[in-house]
């Protein structure tokens, strides 16, 4: 359900606030906020028309042409001009809810004192929000130091350029404004550089890939806690008192898994589990460690000063705010983690698969010989393992000169986004391959699961119904993945 957001401060618009715009909450401006802003842009334009001071992408070209002075008429017509030569982006575009975090994410810069904007502008951002107005902007193909590309494409439709999507098509953003009712947003100064300037693309995704990889690791942790059950594997590995009392959030893995798995089976024969079966907590808490690295550089994305000039109270500084580098390898970081989790989680898959592990029928075939199982199942896992390894070579790293040197290093943040979003993909394809095996290897042990795993079990059979019989699984396996990815992973409400 919508509601609408009340801001009265910049701050307010924290990840927690990008994260209910993105999914469609609307907004407000407080009128005294607007006034502050107002009242901070009078004294910004005071300064730009006083004597002849030098500002970059004001009064002067940018990149490469930075040494280039503009006269009065090139000056008006400047900030228009920014926002039409630099959207050289092509599809695949991004998808809406990332759309409206990066718009989000530009309002609380606009909001700050140190980029100078006037309320008009921020208003009309804010209203763009409210009517939906979603930007086409590419995924990929971002070579320059900062964001200017994708930037240029999300709000050159505030001036009536470029392309928007409407049910996933793209129209015209002068026609897509026309039917709401509004005319383009003519920039004043400093306006149309402020809105390429930053790296809002790579918060959004710190913060949005960040909540997704998240709830990777909470359901891998219930994919694990499955298997365990499902295997009757021995318990006492999971002891919290294992960590040591030095490492909480490894102690707190080894308590859900134990919580989890209590009273469910355990097979006396079994002296020792897998590797893969007894390395899950560690594993698991890396994946929460460096998700919640990256949750911090998203917080220092939202509040550091990315606009470049930035109005510092008497003067504009050129800065270093677009570098994006922290969340750019942070993401990659968290890419490299999810794919570990990953890694083990299709090899607990094959132990489940093998009857001498589990003392179960080979490929937890319910009439081994006839039918295949689940070996094809693992074997989809397999696959989107091996996609998901070629992902992990850090997006980061590999700079280029553009702007004939003046631009020599790149973040590739965006890149390294676009990397973790992939991987993030296959992992809940892992996940749900996984959760289908420990359900189908307790069904086949016709003994009760754990109490805590019941609804579970009961859930995950209700998405993919057990294989009593050979079947396409194709679609099922999809559709648990993406149930996965929707739902609430706490209270086990997959669909």
């Amino acid at each position: 359900m919508e509601h609408e957001l009340r801001i009265s401060a910049p701050g307010e618009l924290d990840a927690d606030a990008i994260v209910r715009i993105a999914g469609g909450d609307t907004i407000a401006l407080d009128p005294e906020l607007l006034r502050t802003v107002g009242e901070n842009r009078r004294v910004v334009l005071e300064a730009l028309t006083s004597g002849e001071l030098v500002v970059y992408g004001v009064s002067t070209g940018v990149g490469r042409f930075a040494e280039y002075r503009l006269d009065a008429q090139d000056q008006a017509e400047h900030q228009y001009s920014l926002l039409a030569g630099r959207a050289v982006g092509s599809p695949p575009w991004l998808p809406a809810v990332d759309v409206r975090a990066v718009m989000a994410i530009k309002l609380r810069a606009l909001l700050a004192p140190e980029t100078g904007v006037s309320a008009p502008l921020c208003r009309y951002l804010a209203e763009r929000l409210n009517d939906r107005l979603i930007a086409a902007v590419p995924r990929g193909g971002i070579g320059c130091a900062g964001e200017i590309i994708p930037l240029c494409h999300a709000f050159q439709p505030l001036v009536g350029l470029g392309q928007v999507l409407e049910d996933g098509t793209e129209v015209a953003a002068a026609a897509a404004l026309r039917r709401r009712g509004v005319s383009p947003y003519r920039p004043g100064p400093k306006e149309g550089i402020a809105l390429i300037e930053g790296s809002p693309v790579a918060t959004m995704h710190a913060i949005l890939r960040g909540s997704e990889a998240r709830r990777v690791a909470d359901w891998q942790l219930y994919a694990l806690a499955a298997t365990v059950d499902a295997l009757g594997a021995p318990r006492a590995i999971y002891d919290s008192r294992l960590a040591g009392g030095v490492d909480d959030v490894l102690a707190t893995v080894l308590d859900d898994v134990r919580r989890l798995s209590d009273g469910g089976m355990v097979r006396g024969e079994v002296v020792q589990a897998p590797v893969s079966v007894r390395v899950g907590p560690q594993a698991l808490a890396h994946l929460r460690r460096v998700v919640d690295d990256l949750a911090g550089a998203a917080w220092r994305g939202l509040g550091v000063v990315t606009d470049s000039p930035a109005w510092m109270g008497r003067e504009f500084v050129s800065t270093a705010g677009f570098h994006a580098a922290e969340r750019g390898l942070r993401l990659d970081a968290v890419a490299a983690a999810v794919v570990h989790v990953a890694e083990i989680s299709v090899q607990r898959m094959h132990r489940l698969l093998d009857d001498r592990y589990t003392g179960l029928s080979p490929q937890l075939a319910a009439a081994p010989g006839r039918q295949v199982g689940l070996a094809a199942v693992h074997k989809r896992a397999v696959g989107e393992l091996q996609t998901m390894r070629r992902l992990t070579t850090p997006a980061t790293l590999g700079s280029i000169d553009t702007s004939a040197g003046q631009e020599d290093v790149q973040a590739f943040a965006c890149a390294a986004g676009e990397q973790l979003r992939a991987v993030i993909d296959g992992a809940f394809v892992v996940t749900a391959c996984e959760l289908i095996a420990a359900v189908q290897a307790r069904w086949l042990r016709s003994v009760d699961p754990a109490p805590a795993l019941r609804r579970l079990h009961e859930e995950v059979a209700r998405a993919v119904p057990l294989i009593t019989a050979d079947r396409p699984l194709g679609g099922e396996i999809g559709r648990l993945a993406t149930a996965l990815r929707q739902s609430d992973s706490e209270r086990h409400r997959l669909l």
